[in-house]
């Protein structure tokens, strides 16, 4: 009887602990998120996006502002990656990039962006248009 009640209680330990171990752990998530970006010196960008987290989605709204050496305009589509979200709201904030490129029509774009939550996007894509930047971005997302 002794040796069995002890055998319920250890199995019962290891299995909440396994039940908590699991639960304390952020998760990951996919986004797509299309990003129009225009300027002279200053610069601004916008656009929407889409989460995917827990089989669910979740609508994103961007916007930022550039300031360096900034001209003309370009689109890009870019997916990937969110790592360590624990629930969606964790990837709405600012993220910050510097950065220098030029696409004349079109070109692949990749990105690693960090948020003050400690959220990562890593995401990469395509860029079209007529772009020469050699700046600092910021980019602001909210979750609708």
């Amino acid at each position: 009887m002794r040796l069995s009640s002890a055998f319920r209680s250890i199995a019962l330990a290891l299995i909440a602990f396994a039940g908590l171990s699991s639960a304390a752990r952020a998760d990951d998530g996919y986004v797509q998120l299309t990003i129009i970006k225009a300027g002279w010196i200053i610069g601004g960008n916008g656009g929407s996006g889409v989460l995917d987290f827990h089989g669910r989605r979740y609508a994103l709204s961007i916007g930022g502002i550039d300031y360096g050496l900034v001209f003309g305009g370009s689109r890009a589509v870019l997916r990937g990656r969110v790592h360590n979200i624990w629930r969606p709201s964790d990837v709405a904030g600012a993220y910050a990039a510097g950065g220098a490129g030029i696409v004349v029509g079109g070109g692949v774009r990749g990105i690693v962006l960090t948020n003050a939550r400690g959220v990562v996007l890593e995401l990469s894509g395509t860029q079209l248009g007529l772009m020469a930047n050699a700046d600092l971005s910021g980019l602001a997302i909210s979750l609708h």
